[in-house]
This record gives C-alpha cells, sequence and structure tokens, in this order.
C-alpha cells in the first residue's frame, strides 16, 4: 500500500497504520524491561474495509525494524506477528523461550492493560 504511513505510539503502546490520516490498522504492544528489553506484540488489528491489503504484513515489519533499530528483541504474544516472523526468518529472530515467559508472565500480572 503506497499511501500507508506508520506511526508508533509509544506511550499509548499502539504502533498504527494511517491512511489519509485515518488510522487502519494497529499493533497493541507494550514494552518488556526484565530479564531484559523488549517489544512485546500482544494484537494486531486492520478495519475490515482495509483487510487483505498487506496492512498486518507491514506493521509487522516495522515492530521488527523498530526493535532492530533499539538493538533490543521482539518476544510476540500476537498469533499474527508470530506467524508473520516464521514466514519471515530473515527479517525477524525467534525471541528467547525465557523472554516468552516473562512476557506472558507480564501480561499476566496486567489483566486490564489488552
Amino acid at each position: 500500500m503506497k499511501d500507508l504511513e506508520i506511526r508508533d505510539d509509544r506511550a499509548a503502546g499502539r504502533l498504527e497504520a494511517l491512511t489519509g490520516g485515518e488510522v487502519v490498522g494497529r499493533i497493541e504492544y507494550f514494552v518488556l524491561e526484565s530479564p531484559e528489553r523488549a517489544l512485546v506484540p500482544v494484537h494486531t488489528i486492520v478495519e475490515p474495509a482495509h483487510e487483505g491489503q498487506g496492512i498486518a504484513g507491514s506493521l509487522a515489519r516495522e515492530v521488527y525494524a523498530i526493535a532492530g533499530r533499539e538493538h533490543s528483541p521482539v518476544a510476540s504474544l500476537c498469533p499474527y506477528v508470530t506467524r508473520w516472523a516464521e514466514r519471515h526468518p530473515d527479517e525477524a529472530r525467534p525471541a528467547d523461550a525465557d523472554l516468552l515467559t516473562a512476557a506472558k508472565e507480564w501480561l499476566s500480572a496486567h489483566p486490564g492493560r489488552f
């Protein structure tokens, strides 16, 4: 999608995809600080009218790009991002099992967050 803009709203924990100023998709995530800093995608959502246009894939790619720029791993708890990463091993390194466990524990301890 050529007019897609991706914006990281770190304070809100959202990576948003916009087209024409309208949010058409997002990945909801949090930043894990321990046992190491990591980006943890939890949900990927694309508005129904915009499905099938590559928006979710663009968002997943950007999560890994941001993590790379920040020298942090991605510990995906989002089924879509996890499947995307499996299909793009050249762009998405798998997370360490201990990091995934810590991400799940954080999410469990913050039930109202997502």
